[in-house]
């Protein structure tokens, strides 16, 4: 029996197909909108989604690019819509889609495009990118910096902090079902061949200063092959040209990488990003099976947010991970990540009931805002986004409403103007 995820906003569409592939052996589940689907696809996985492109809330192939930046379109999708476009129908395929169902479906097209989507058998789950970060400003802007500078050029260096986000914001660049090859984990020659296959994929190198003599002699031949073979090299490095041409790189190869550059945030810089960041990475490492299906706490949220990260991504990755394979229970705890960043710690005496222990070791106004973010998401999610219930649920006037939700980095989640 096969596990099918039917996304669409009208009622009568949801039953036929439910009914029809039911009838079929299925086991079908529908979800209205995008808002549905999302909750959950987060608690389980499907052999196969049936994804509507037009939605009010959010078209499918917004969603399709959502489940594909953060790592969770590892099952087919097929499209339907009843005026979709070919340019529409060719970006989904490009982002993952396995086919495309016109609207009124048939029901002899509607079971073979089904069982065609089913034999592909599950995809396996792809990386984390920027792009499934629409709500951080920082992460948003950077990403159209990335996407600007690589519509010019195919070789990229990100001036990248030891505690940055260089890999995640390299795979942004990765086109969908494209190879990936990490030169710093390649110890062989490569050849014409193995450039040939990677067509259209991404070289890249998190770190250049820790590349051998022979992954150097591989960048210098990749350098020189990257308009033919199609192919886009995104490079980092927390030194500059200087230091590396002391350390015996060649003047030329270091000229061409450094010649268009960008820089990038630390995690540091990026705090208020961690919870959401931690979040993505638990459900990859959940997907990938890397670890049982846990979930993070808003407690535990809040306490990854306020460390420091030196190591940057690489480590809060390790973090997450041995959080979720330690946990007693299915949620992480404030309690799990002290102990595992802080072992030894105490907690704070006398916490006042309903305080969370890491608000008091903050400045009041971080404190404050803290507290804040907590109310407004909480009161968000109880009051199903609606705007209209959440000013009379806090008092505030809708234009003060809007603008404390802008600044505390909560007027992107989902709302509803009225009901």
């Amino acid at each position: 029996m096969s596990q099918i995820l039917v996304i669409d906003d009208e009622v009568g569409i949801r039953e036929l197909l439910s009914e029809i592939l039911t009838d079929e052996g299925h086991d079908v589940a529908t979800a209205e909108n995008a808002t549905t689907a999302r909750a959950w696809r987060d608690t389980r996985r499907p052999d196969l989604v049936l994804l509507d492109i037009w939605m009010p809330d959010t078209d499918g192939v917004t969603l399709l690019k959502e489940w594909a930046a953060s790592g969770q379109l590892n099952m087919p999708v097929v499209m339907m819509s009843g005026h979709a476009t070919i340019e529409t129908a060719v970006e989904a395929t490009k982002i993952g889609a396995v086919g495309f169902l016109e609207k009124p479906i048939g029901m002899q097209k509607l079971l073979t495009s089904v069982k065609q989507a089913l034999e592909r058998g599950p995809r396996q789950s792809g990386a984390l990118s920027l792009a499934a970060f629409p709500r951080s400003a920082p992460l948003k802007d950077l990403r159209r910096r990335l996407e600007q500078i690589a519509a010019k050029n195919r070789c990229l260096l990100l001036r990248a902090p030891a505690s940055s986000i260089a890999e995640l914001a390299a795979r942004t660049l990765q086109p969908a079902g494209k190879t990936w090859i990490d030169l710093s984990h390649d110890s062989t020659p490569l050849t014409l061949e193995m450039l040939a296959e990677a067509n259209g994929g991404v070289l890249y190198c998190g770190e250049l200063s820790r590349l051998t003599r022979l992954q150097q002699k591989n960048l210098a031949f990749v350098v020189e092959r990257l308009e033919r073979n199609n192919l886009r090299l995104v490079v980092a490095s927390t030194l500059d040209a200087a230091t590396l041409a002391a350390q015996g790189w060649e003047d030329g190869l270091l000229k061409t990488l450094f010649d268009v550059s960008i820089g990038l945030p630390s995690l540091a810089e990026l705090k208020d990003d961690v919870p959401d960041l931690a979040t993505h990475i638990l459900t990859l490492l959940v997907e990938t099976g890397d670890v049982p299906r846990r979930r993070l706490s808003v407690a535990a949220q809040n306490a990854l947010r306020q460390h420091l990260w030196p190591e940057g991504c690489a480590q809060l990755k390790s973090t997450v991970k041995s959080l979720a394979l330690a946990a007693l229970e299915e949620e992480i705890s404030a309690e799990d990540v002290q102990h595992l960043l802080s072992p030894g710690a105490t907690s704070l005496p006398d916490v006042p009931p309903g305080l969370l222990p890491e608000m008091l070791t903050l400045p009041l106004r971080e404190a404050r805002e803290m507290f804040e973010r907590l109310y407004f998401e909480h009161h968000l999610k109880l009051e199903g986004g609606s705007m209209t219930r959440l000013a009379d649920k806090t008092g505030l006037e809708r234009t003060h409403l809007y603008r404390k939700l802008k600044d505390l980095g909560l007027r992107n989640a989902p709302v509803k103007e009225e009901e």
